[in-house]
């Protein structure tokens, strides 16, 4: 029994000291321990905010954006809408809306070698096709096909570089005026560096070409099948508008991408009638971003774009302290917005009293050549009238002459009855 006792108070001081030894050794991998917990929870939380989508106001993954109902003034959501970006493919959108009002879209245009010879994407047509105007305006639009965008440019215009004059002349009508193309299709490196546009320019595009039914009606399509007239072979094309199939109200419009551009999107949704607008310029996730903002549209009554841009898809609750601070917050930016658009409401005026006075320039402009039109038609009658007068002068000496010979045989005639 004494032996028991002994062996185990023996025992028990010698697994003291494990224990000790145990606890600092366990204290060595501390700061590791703490370091991974850390970074643990910053990627959850990362990952979180990944699946949220963070506030459209602040997003840092797009470089410039605006969201705007068609038919008002004022944007929902806008950010460095004057910032002169690469617009990539949504260059299109001018190429096809000044394809269609150019009343030639029924025509075959001849697929020429310059056309052809072009970066993907591209529709894939061949040296000497023969395409519908209309047909081509389906493919630049719905598969962003380069080549059918060249197409476009030389039979309107003969050739790319006056196709490209006509693009600047239309974008500066339509109010584009920090905007500048290169191309028909977007190409923004090498020779065709250069082509720029901005998310408000691309706004009044947008607002522009979906005045026309047609426009509207190609630019929800997500497959179009193009016949060669010729030879009948066909060609199968598909969007690259993943957001038809991601977000439910979402009805087209174009997608743009290069490596310079980035991710670019001009998307519409109709919800409720409600009709929201979308630009999205260098957006890194703009897929989801796109869905975000849309919904963060639909659910503001619009009277608050301030308020409105703070609104999440899918947020979690919080403190009634932090609600407090940010609705101080929200009405100081809301006072200072509404500061900012008298502003621009002032600048609005200004500039439509200056666009009132440079539209009675153009009117007196083209008065000028109605009255050169008119000098020149009085012109005309007056030497309509000069040819009438001597046509009579000549049919009037044409009938004495024909009197003179005629009445020659009679007098002989008589004279020689008289001999008789």
């Amino acid at each position: 029994m004494q032996f028991n006792t002994l062996r185990s108070a023996i025992s028990s001081s010698r697994k003291q000291p494990s224990r000790v030894y145990r606890k600092l050794s366990a204290l060595k991998y501390f700061p590791l321990l703490a370091a991974l917990v850390v970074s643990t929870l910053f990627s959850s939380l990362t990952l979180s905010a990944q699946g949220r989508v963070a506030s459209p106001s602040l997003q840092p993954t797009v470089d410039s954006y605006i969201v705007k109902e068609i038919g008002t003034q004022n944007p929902l959501m806008a950010k460095d809408i004057d910032h002169p970006v690469s617009p990539a493919s949504l260059t299109k959108i001018l190429t096809c809306i000044m394809a269609i009002e150019s009343g030639r879209l029924e025509q075959d245009v001849l697929i020429t070698k310059e056309s052809t010879v072009v970066e993907p994407s591209k529709a894939g047509f061949r040296e000497g096709d023969r395409i519908k105007l209309i047909d081509l305006v389906r493919a630049a639009m719905v598969s962003s096909s380069n080549d059918a965008a060249f197409a476009i440019a030389i039979y309107l215009s003969g050739n790319v570089e006056s196709f490209v004059a006509s693009m600047n002349y239309k974008a500066k009508m339509i109010g584009m005026r920090n905007s500048f193309f290169t191309n028909p299709a977007g190409f923004d490196k090498g020779t065709y560096a250069g082509n720029i546009s901005t998310a408000g320019d691309l706004m009044r595009l947008t607002e522009y070409s979906v005045r026309n039914p047609l426009f509207n009606q190609v630019a929800r399509l997500e497959r179009v099948v193009v016949a060669e007239q010729t030879s009948q072979r066909v060609y199968w094309l598909r969007t690259h508008n993943k957001l038809l199939d991601r977000y439910p109200y979402a009805v087209g419009i174009k997608t743009g991408y290069t490596s310079k551009a980035g991710g670019c999107l001009i998307a519409r949704a109709i919800k409720n009638n409600k009709d929201v607008l979308l630009v999205m310029l260098n957006a890194r996730n703009r897929w989801d971003i796109a869905s975000n903002m849309f919904d963060t549209a639909f659910s503001a009554n619009g009277s608050n774009p301030v308020v409105l841009s703070g609104v999440n898809r899918s947020s979690a609750p919080q403190s009634s302290s932090l609600l407090v601070k940010k609705s101080e917050k929200l009405q100081k930016k809301s006072i200072v917005s509404v500061k900012k658009r008298g502003m621009t409401l002032k600048k609005q005026e200004i500039a439509k009293v200056k666009r009132g006075t440079h539209s009675k320039k153009l009117i007196a402009a083209r008065l000028k050549p109605d009255k050169r039109q008119k000098e020149q038609v009085i012109a005309e009658l007056k030497s309509r009238k000069k040819l009438k007068k001597h046509v009579i002068a000549e049919s009037k000496s044409k009938s004495k002459k024909r009197q003179l010979v005629s009445s020659k045989p009679v007098k002989k005639a008589k004279k020689r009855v008289d001999l008789s």
